[in-house]
């Protein structure tokens, strides 16, 4: 466990989560190495669409089907500063390589590009990131307050937000409702 990498697969918050940041999360880990880990949670959206947030910033959004996409809450760290999950990778000021399909940006140059229909095909948008120190990741998962599955990227940007859970509960063969907060007890 402890040189485990989890860069490029899906966290699934397991039912006993306490923390509300977390509770029902799927969170996409773009990072993973001896210094933590950061991800993006993938199935929160907040009440903020991405035309709105757009208008913010000074751009306009010509792109109907993408302006009324939400944005997301991506976790508890930086949320006032925008984390952009795409594919393809393409070239943009600040992007972080998570496999050959898939980049999170924090430059403002994607946002222009998107704006102007010249931005990768498929991103997420999020205010925030999710972050874990030193072995602390590897902690959780022992204790089990996290399912891990290699990440399949349809299920981020193929599917609505409220089916990307179970989508991928189901990546490892299991049903959600099968799933219980109590140990079992002979």
């Amino acid at each position: 466990m402890e040189d485990s990498n989890f860069t490029d697969h899906f966290l699934i918050a397991m039912p006993n989560m306490v923390d509300p940041n977390f509770a029902g999360t799927l969170t996409y880990i773009c990072d993973h190495g001896k210094d933590g880990a950061l991800g993006i949670v993938v199935n929160r959206p907040i009440e903020l669409s991405i035309e709105k947030l757009f208008e913010q910033l000074g751009l306009s959004m010509e792109d109907v089907a993408l302006s009324g996409q939400p944005v997301y809450f991506g976790g508890p760290v930086q949320v006032e500063r925008g984390f952009v999950l795409h594919r393809p990778v393409g070239e943009w000021n600040s992007t972080l390589t998570v496999n050959a399909q898939i980049g999170l940006t924090t430059s403002k140059d994607i946002l222009e590009a998107t704006a102007q229909r010249n931005g990768p095909e498929q991103i997420l948008i999020s205010l925030g990131y999710s972050g874990w120190g030193p072995g602390q990741l590897e902690a959780e998962i022992r204790q089990n307050a996290w399912l891990t599955v290699p990440a399949d990227p349809e299920v981020i940007f193929g599917l609505p937000p409220e089916a990307r859970f179970v989508a991928a509960m189901h990546l490892l063969g299991i049903d959600p409702s099968m799933l219980s907060e109590e140990a079992g007890h002979a």
